[in-house]
């Protein structure tokens, strides 16, 4: 072969078939018989042929690529994505399940409508085969935009009505149910709760789940206060919390971030954590193990949803028919020292 790189010519020479065969094989194409297809990888393989990504798109109009997107439209939230451990553990979801299939990813981010736009006209012109996307405010028109374009999208989180897309999700209002009557069965008679921000797509749920099962119990008003989904809001909220009713004798908050917030407040008001007060928090992130002291939480299989959410959109991929397929997960509340 002198000084230039291997050829599908030479491949096929070595392994006995076709020049079409070996495209065939090295394209991904399925028609192809098992012996065949062995005998053509270990030609490949003894050659040491690459396949021009640039020629291979042409054929299957596949880039290789699928774009991990986060999108909110309450501006910028940069602080958010690299404090917030949710958003880590959806890569770690998403990555082994491209790697195994020798797909890349491309984070992008959509933060502004012009940005929306421009993330949809990349993917359109052919920046990625399709999205798995996690829209962080329940209005989020992105989801409908890529769907509208005829773009392959699977959501994290159920899908805004009239969107019809492929998406994962957990049962929320069975958590904050769990939380409840967990807090309600170890004698809280006086609990009340920090909610997600009311446009975070999560948020009716966790807040009605919480209130409805202690109406369901026998309890009366629950107070509530609103944070950001960061530590510090969380802290606030608590303060707010407790300057209404110092009487509170448990806490739910919608996430670990702004339950461990909670926590510290109460440490620096010398109240006892969970003797005077207990605290629950939601996800079972690293912040539930760091927190003091640990949290008591609902657990969101993160990486396992996402883990679902890119085998959904591959497998729309792979057969080129809409997936508007979804899986629901269940919650497991994960008891520590905290309440």
């Amino acid at each position: 072969m002198g000084n230039r790189g291997p050829t599908l010519e030479d491949v096929a020479r070595e392994a006995g078939v076709s020049r079409a065969t070996v495209s065939r094989v090295v394209n991904g194409v399925r028609n192809v018989a098992p012996e065949i297809q062995e005998a053509v990888l270990a030609a490949v393989a003894r050659t040491g042929y690459a396949p021009n990504q640039a020629a291979r798109s042409l054929v299957t109009r596949r880039t290789g690529a699928v774009a991990l997107v986060l999108s909110a439209t309450g501006g910028s939230f940069t602080a958010r994505l690299f404090s917030d451990p949710f958003f880590g553990r959806v890569v770690d979801g998403v990555l082994p399940v491209l790697r195994e299939r020798a797909v890349q990813p491309v984070l992008l981010v959509a933060e502004s409508e012009p940005a929306r736009a421009q993330l949809v006209e990349y993917l359109r012109r052919g920046g990625a085969d399709g999205a798995l996307v996690v829209p962080l405010d329940e209005e989020d028109p992105l989801p409908g935009m890529l769907v509208g374009a005829g773009l392959p999208t699977v959501l994290f989180g159920r899908p805004r009505s009239g969107v019809r897309c492929g998406w994962v999700d957990l049962d929320n209002t069975a958590g904050a149910r769990i939380a409840a009557e967990h807090l309600w069965t170890a004698g809280r008679r006086r609990p009340a709760t920090i909610a997600a921000p009311v446009t975070a797509p999560t948020a009716r749920e966790r807040l009605d789940g919480f209130t409805a099962a202690l109406t369901a119990l026998g309890a009366g008003e629950v107070p509530v206060e609103r944070g950001r989904f960061t530590e510090e809001s969380g802290r606030d909220a608590m303060a707010r919390l407790w300057e209404r009713d110092p009487g509170i004798d448990a806490v739910f908050a919608a996430n670990d971030l702004m339950a461990r917030g909670a926590c510290r407040y109460l440490a620096e008001r010398g109240v006892a954590v969970p003797g005077r007060v207990a605290v629950v928090g939601f996800d079972d992130s690293v912040a539930a193990h760091t927190a003091t002291p640990p949290l008591t939480t609902v657990r969101q299989p993160v990486e396992e949803m996402a883990t679902a959410m890119t085998r959904l959109l591959l497998t729309h991929l792979d057969t080129g028919t809409p997936e508007t397929g979804s899986k629901v997960f269940e919650p497991v509340l994960v008891v520590r020292e905290s309440g």
